[in-house]
Formats: C-alpha cells, structure tokens, sequence
C-alpha cells in the first residue's frame, strides 16, 4: 500500500501556539492574535482598504411584513459589496433590535439567505428541503425572528464569484471560490482574511440605519462555509457578540487535513501555529455556540468534542466559562434552523 507522508506529519506536529495552562493567558492570546493577522493576510488586505466606501442604496422592495433593501460599498480597492438588511415593519418609533448576521456556505450565493431565485437551478433549491437544510432562507429566518436580518455576498460565491465572470476562464471542476482562494495565496493574503475584512465593513456600515440597528447586539452566524466566516470574523472584530458557527468547528487534523475541502478552507503555515480550537482566545469572553451534527462526514464529531475541551479550558483562563457551548445536533452537514434561532436567543438574553 502506498503511504501518504502527510498523515504521519499531522500525526507528529504539534502547532507552536498550541494552548497550554503553563503558558501565561495574556501573552500567548497576543501571539495568537500577531500570528492570526500574519497567516490570514489581514495586514496586508487592511493596506488597500477602500478610503471612500461609496456606499449605495441600490433598491428597497415592501415584502409585507419587512422591508428589503440592497445596498453596496467598496470594501477594499475595486471590491464592491453587495448586501441585503432585511428590516421587520412592526419596530417601535425609537426602538432598535439586535441584528442578525447570516452567512451562506458554498451556494450560488447570498440571494438564497433572501429567497430569491437568481441563477439556473434557484427555482429548485427554493423548493429543495434538503439544499435549503444546508443554504437555505437564513435572513428571512432571521428576520421572522424580529432582528435585523443582513445576509453579505461573500468573496468568491455568487455574483462575486469568477465563475459568473464572463471574462474569467475558470476550469470545470474548479467552480467555485477556488480562483479567488488561490490567487488571495499567491498574493500574500487569503479568502478567508478577505472575507473577514468584508463582513468587518459591513458592520461599519451598519451605521447607516442606527436608527433602527442594535449595534451592541451584533450576531454573527452562516453554515458551513458560512461557518467557518462567522467563527473566523468573531475572532478579528469584537463588535461581534454572539458567534454561532454551524457544521464548520473542527480541530485540522478531523477535518481539512482528513478529507477534501474546499480550498478557501487552508491557511498557509496555520497548523504549523495553531489549530481551530485555540483560536477561541480570540473571540472568548464574547459568547460563541458551537453546533454540529453528529453524522457530519467533513467535520468528525469526535474532533469536534476533542476540540471542545480546549475552548472551555480557554473560556476558563478568561473568566467566562459559562459563554461558550456546544450542540450536537442528530443530523449530518445541517443548518437545523429550529435549533439555531432559540439557542442564539438564550444568549441574547445573557447580554447587558
């Protein structure tokens, strides 16, 4: 049989940063943090952030009991955003909710969290209980729930993918985020930093309806790809406050180092640093909900469990022990709504 040397240098590393009670908490969630913005090209992205975000009102549509509006902004140099913040009718003259950031997972975009059928094959997904488990109505859910409902085009997915590009030659069997993911690497940066700089800027621009907008009771959360975003953002931008990643927690060695995964998933060097679960230094004290299903054939649930241990050992080390969970769903690469909105509503109400 022909070995795979990569399994036997996973089975032999163990990340530099890796967490540990005899390191002291402070310094070494600050070398987490220096290595985080090296390894995901923040630094780098944050160099061509976009002076003038040009934000733009593109429509506004009545939808009976909320109304929908589209908007857009330069994020970085030439990457324009395109966004949608669902706003329920029945808010109160003064009143402000908290809003709902939802992030779909590798879909055909961001028009699905809305519940409009875009490309070819939207129509069906609509209608698709089992695709809509996976990348459904997220906003629209959201927005049923009473917040701000905002659902952001991510880079690479959707309209923002080089596969809707006409004049873009992408290979048949790398649809997909996979043009943007590689030349993010090949730049010095990442998709995932993009990403993250994104849905950071977006909430800057949430300032356009503080009227209306909780900006002290910012939830972040998305499926899968959607996921990892959300987990990944909570850990850069702390205006962040609740974080509920689903079906995307999972140490390296159970899940990208194990199985084939999109590409927008590796960051260069990071296991050589760190593994997901030590990450959660960056996010802890907020509140973060870990939810995965326990037949997810990506993201093994013994991983997940194995993982856990060292984020309650870090929530421990920073005092706030009871702000982070995990769920087990009985489900496989599920977003499982009926699951979801109550438990980020129980940590809503832990909110001052």
């Amino acid at each position: 049989m022909v070995g795979f040397s990569h399994d036997h240098v996973i089975k032999n590393t163990l990340p530099k940063l890796s967490f540990s009670d005899s390191r002291d908490y402070s310094e070494w969630k600050e070398e987490i943090r220096e290595k985080f913005i090296e390894l995901f090209g923040i630094d780098k992205i944050e160099k061509n952030l976009a002076e003038n975000p040009d934000f733009q009102i593109e429509n506004e549509v009545d939808m009976g009991d909320y109304t929908r509006i589209r908007f857009s902004f330069y994020s970085e140099v030439d990457a324009r955003v395109p966004v949608y913040i669902l706003i329920p009718k029945d808010i109160k003259k003064g009143e402000k909710r908290p809003v709902a950031i939802t992030l779909q997972g590798h879909s055909t975009g961001f028009h699905n969290s809305v519940g409009i059928p875009l490309y070819h094959g939207d129509e069906f997904h609509m209608d698709d209980e089992e695709y809509q488990k996976r990348n459904g109505k997220f906003a629209v859910q959201a927005v049923n729930e009473g917040y701000i409902a905002v659902a952001i085009e991510q880079r690479g997915m959707g309209e923002r993918s080089a596969t809707n590009q006409p004049d873009r030659r992408v290979h048949v069997f790398n649809k997909g985020c996979y043009y943007e993911a590689v030349t993010a690497i090949l730049l010095g940066r990442t998709i995932q930093g993009e990403r993250i700089i994104d849905i950071s800027r977006t909430i800057d621009m949430l300032d356009n309806f503080k009227d209306v907008c909780d900006l002290d009771k910012i939830i972040l959360t998305g499926n899968s790809g959607g996921g990892t975003a959300t987990y990944y953002t909570a850990c850069y931008d702390e205006r962040i406050k609740i974080a509920a990643p689903s079906c995307a927690f999972c140490p390296y060695p159970e899940s990208i180092l194990n199985f084939y995964h999109c590409s927008c998933n590796y960051i260069p060097r990071a296991f050589e640093f760190f593994d997901m679960q030590d990450l959660a230094c960056l996010i802890a004290p907020r509140q973060l909900v870990l939810v995965n299903g326990k037949l997810d054939p990506s993201f093994l649930i013994e991983g997940v469990r194995r993982g856990y241990e060292t984020v309650k050992k870090i929530y421990e080390k920073a005092g706030a022990k009871d702000n982070c969970r995990s769920v087990e769903t009985e489900k496989g690469h599920y977003w499982c709504d009926d699951l979801m909105w109550p438990l980020i509503k129980e940590e809503l109400q832990k909110l001052k």
